[in-house]
């Protein structure tokens, strides 16, 4: 969910509670209008609360078994009458139904609790086409983002925001100070305006992650692509081989490592173009293009997903050996070295190469679920902003450098072995490398005393070419002001 700066906590239920003439919430008769099954799991949870409910149902005999025995089942008239906040729990287009209950509605603050099918289905939210139908009455949109499952177990499942937005500010206390009985988070989103923004939440499919699953999808094709031509393609064109069954594989975990090294460095590239960008124009309060804003707004996102790729390579590397094909393969060298008579095959620069390149392996994957874990909200919140930032920041850039490693070793001297080049495109680890090595050089860079100081001064406030007034002492003791420039 993104409230965005327009998202603004209500006030505290004990601010609330001190307020004269306000009635506390808990024990309030509450209202709920509907029988389905965000309504019954509604009435749960305002029970449980310590609220007194009355269910409004077409037919009261039939539903009342559905509800539990402490709410009041009755007609939709009566409930309406005996409270005075009335959760609306039916779907929009069943809204004119209700406007024979007008009369008794007015003055009541009506809760609307629906979502549409569709993003912007409809010119006017739901909430203002229910505004529109009882202009006597008070409504507020709230409680559509929580589900029917969290109204039955509670907050206790995760910090559970409720936003709310009406046009009647002691409207959207009342709510508020039910949401917090409740065990939810009141969240003020506004005014009546923002009940169309506040209905699409629920509808978006990980909104946030929509730019880096389609960066994620598009390095892994491009690589894909690459590794299939040089490891497939070429031999069954150069030597007639048939070596198709490395594609569901073989080829998948070559690609893997290439998408999550390269994501990995992606999410401190924008870091130096923002730092780079700081040192040219010599301040902080330029601001940023809308790309690398959004770039810099997704690199969780995308180090999530790195993280995920090099999980899929580490479980694809150890499966290598279960294949049939290694199997054969194993028998097929071993029979040769039998009709050759060679006694070992030892070669000792080949295992130091990969001993070193699995540890190191092993160390960055380590350093990458150290980001991924530490990127959970609950385990996130316990940690001070010194922390936080040390591990996302510089245990992220030792994880980057220790990736570098692990594909260095990966490659070892084979950059340099002319067969490696199949229709002279060079490996693909050597590809990999040119993102990460020039993150890695800028923030070398970044770290020397005489850049690094200055660029410490840019996000302190200082700015190229501001004048800063000063006071200096006289020769008699007094105070005079004068000017300098900043650049000095």
């Amino acid at each position: 969910m993104s409230g965005g700066d327009m998202a603004k906590p209500l006030l505290g239920r004990g601010g609330v509670e001190g307020e004269r003439g306000a009635a506390p919430a808990a024990g309030r008769t509450i209202g709920v209008l509907g029988s389905g099954d965000f309504a019954r799991s509604l009435a749960i949870r305002l029970v449980c609360a310590g609220f007194k409910v009355v269910v409004g149902s077409r037919n009261p005999k039939r539903k009342a078994g559905l509800f539990p025995p402490a709410a009041e089942v009755t007609f939709q008239a009566e409930a309406a009458r005996k409270t005075d906040v009335i959760f609306v729990a039916v779907f929009r287009e069943h809204y004119s139904t209700l406007c024979d209950l007008a009369d008794v509605l007015a003055g009541k603050i009506l809760v609307d609790v629906s979502n549409n099918t569709e993003l912007n289905h409809h010119r006017e939210s739901n909430a203002e086409y229910l505004a529109s139908l009882f202009p006597a009455c008070t409504v507020v949109k709230a409680f559509n983002v929580i589900s029917a499952w969290t109204l039955q177990s509670g907050a206790r499942d995760g910090n559970k925001q409720v936003l709310i937005c009406s046009n009647n500010q002691e409207a959207k206390r009342i709510v508020a100070e039910i949401a917090q009985v409740m065990g939810f988070t009141p969240v003020d989103m506004g005014c009546m305006s923002s009940a169309c923004e506040i209905e699409n939440i629920p509808l978006r499919l990980l909104p946030a992650w929509k730019i880096p699953i389609f960066l994620a999808l598009g390095l892994f094709l491009c690589f894909f692509t690459y590794n299939l031509v040089r490891q497939v393609i070429h031999p069954y064109i150069r030597e007639q081989k048939n070596k198709f069954y490395k594609i569901p594989i073989e080829v998948v975990n070559t690609t893997l490592p290439c998408v999550a090294y390269v994501m990995l460095s992606l999410v401190y590239l924008p870091g130096v173009l923002a730092a780079s960008s700081q040192l040219y124009y010599g301040t902080k309060y330029r601001r940023f293009p809308d790309w690398l804003d959004q770039w810099l707004q997704h690199r969780k996102q995308i180090g999530l997903l790195s993280f995920f790729c090099a999980a899929l390579h580490a479980v694809y590397s150890l499966c290598l050996p279960m294949r049939r094909s290694h199997r054969y393969q194993l028998i097929e060298t071993a029979v040769k070295q039998a009709v050759e008579k060679k006694m070992t095959v030892w070669v000792e620069e080949e295992v130091w190469r990969m001993e070193i390149y699995i540890s190191v392996g092993i160390m960055a994957l380590g350093l990458l679920s150290l980001l991924a874990i530490t990127s959970l909200p609950s385990i996130a919140n316990s940690l001070n902003w010194r922390e936080f930032s040390f591990v996302q920041s510089t245990l992220g850039f030792i994880a980057l450098v220790t990736s570098t490693l692990h594909t260095l070793t990966y490659g070892w001297s084979r950059a340099f072995d002319e067969n490696q080049y199949k229709f002279y495109l060079p490996p693909t680890y050597t590809l990999t490398l040119l993102v990460p090595c020039t993150v890695i050089l800028a923030k070398v860079v970044f770290s020397l005393p005489c850049v690094h100081q200055r660029l410490l001064r840019i996000r302190r406030g200082w700015e190229k070419g501001r004048y800063v007034k000063f006071v200096l002492p006289s020769a008699t003791g007094e105070y005079s002001s004068g000017e300098s420039s900043s650049n000095v």
